[in-house]
């Protein structure tokens, strides 16, 4: 067994350890009861303030989530990059298994693959690689990650994805987004039979919203007619809609977005499509409260919007929010109308989401029949003892009277 003395030891709290104990993989730095000389990104030893052991974890010497735990088990530096390497090839067996209709998908979903800290998207031949913490910046764990993507998908680019501010929380040094190996950082990749554009060097977070993918085939079959598709990022939604319904008005404040979203469509002119988009730049809010009181109607609406709470502090707000652009787009639904309508808030509960809905409804004059709950595609699983995974809900409902 190799030598673990030189293994910093880190002391958390009674909560701090009932945490782990209970299967979460984060300790936040305010149950932190002893960490001296615990360099940035190292590999630590946790135990209880009893000297219980309770795992290894990497520990970040800024973040408010002082360590992630990696494992049960009491390891080695010698044993953390073999670790990676295992838990990178198993999260890929995964996705190889359970990712149909599709040559793009997450590959590395932090946490959800006992690898807190790194996110690993594929854009068909195109890799893109987002660290955010201190220990998967180290130059080891960087070429470990590197080395198992390309065993596994030999002849793709890897681009390593950065965000500015992530780094800035983690106290990491700047550096930009750049192309680790490979010869492309741009490709054309398809979901669902429908084409999209990613520029890996340019764009907006990794590119598409990966996970959304099964949503977007779960709405088609119940699309139909005239749709609106509020907060159309890159056409996600739109370009699905676009093969059943009559016609498309899709909106999003970000010109750069509409503008990669009319190129997606031009992509997909050939394949099958029915119905014309009309792309719109406008604040979404303000573009439902002036079709609502001009009157206007659709058939099929879908909201997408953004995360509106980013702390627990701000559910009643966001639940303001939501509530706000589900009346006004239920109050524009024709009677046997479908409303796809989403949240990617964790602090926002399902249930909490669902109220709100069910209030909406009311509030217009109408009942919602659910036809279909969901969540993030199986490329994003959700990790049962770490709720944080499970974020995004998307309900599918019909309007009735």
């Amino acid at each position: 067994m190799p030598a673990q003395d030189s293994i910093p030891l880190v002391t958390v709290s009674s909560r701090g350890a009932l945490r782990l104990k209970s299967g979460h993989l984060w300790v936040y730095r305010s149950d932190i009861a002893k960490a001296d000389g615990v360099a940035p990104g190292a590999l630590v030893h946790v135990s209880d303030e009893r000297g219980r052991r309770l795992g290894s974890a990497l520990y970040s010497s800024s973040s408010q989530i002082a360590i992630r735990l990696l494992t049960s088990k009491s390891i080695g530096e010698s044993e953390l990059l073999p670790l990676l390497h295992q838990r990178i090839d198993v999260a890929v067996r995964f996705r190889q298994q359970n990712v149909r209709d599709s040559d793009s998908c997450r590959v590395v979903f932090s946490e959800a693959d006992l690898l807190p800290g790194l996110i690993v998207d594929k854009y068909n031949d195109v890799l893109a690689m987002q660290v955010l913490t201190q220990a998967f910046d180290r130059e080891d764990v960087r070429q470990t990650v590197a080395m198992a993507l390309a065993e596994h998908f030999p002849g793709s680019s890897l681009l390593d994805r950065v965000d500015p501010h992530i780094r800035e929380l983690e106290q990491l040094p700047a550096r930009g987004s750049q192309l680790v190996y490979g010869e492309r950082s741009a490709t054309v990749f398809t979901l669902n039979g429908v084409r999209f554009h990613f520029d890996g060097l340019g764009g907006q977070k990794t590119g598409a919203f990966l996970d959304q993918r099964e949503n977007y085939a779960a709405a088609a079959p119940y699309a139909h007619g005239e749709a609106l598709d509020c907060f159309t990022y890159q056409g996600g939604f739109a370009l699905h809609l676009a093969r059943v319904c009559s016609s498309v008005t899709a909106v999003d404040s970000s010109r750069p977005a509409l503008e990669v979203a009319e190129q997606n469509e031009q992509l997909n002119r050939d394949a099958h499509t029915c119905g014309e988009i009309e792309w719109i730049e406008a604040n979404a809010f303000d573009l439902l409260k002036d079709y609502s009181s001009a009157g206007q109607q659709y058939d099929t609406i879908v909201l997408d919007p953004p995360a509106f709470a980013k702390s627990k502090r701000a559910v009643d707000t966001a639940l303001r929010g939501y509530k706000e652009l589900n009346l006004r787009a239920l109050k524009m639904l024709r009677l046997g109308g479908v409303l796809v309508t989403c949240s990617c808030s964790f602090h926002v509960s399902e249930a909490e989401f669902l109220e709100m809905l069910a209030a909406s409804a009311a509030d217009a004059g109408r009942r919602l029949r659910i036809l279909e709950k969901h969540g993030a595609s199986i490329d994003h699983p959700a990790l049962s003892s770490v709720p944080e995974t499970a974020y995004l809900k998307c309900v599918v409902a019909q309007a009735t009277e």
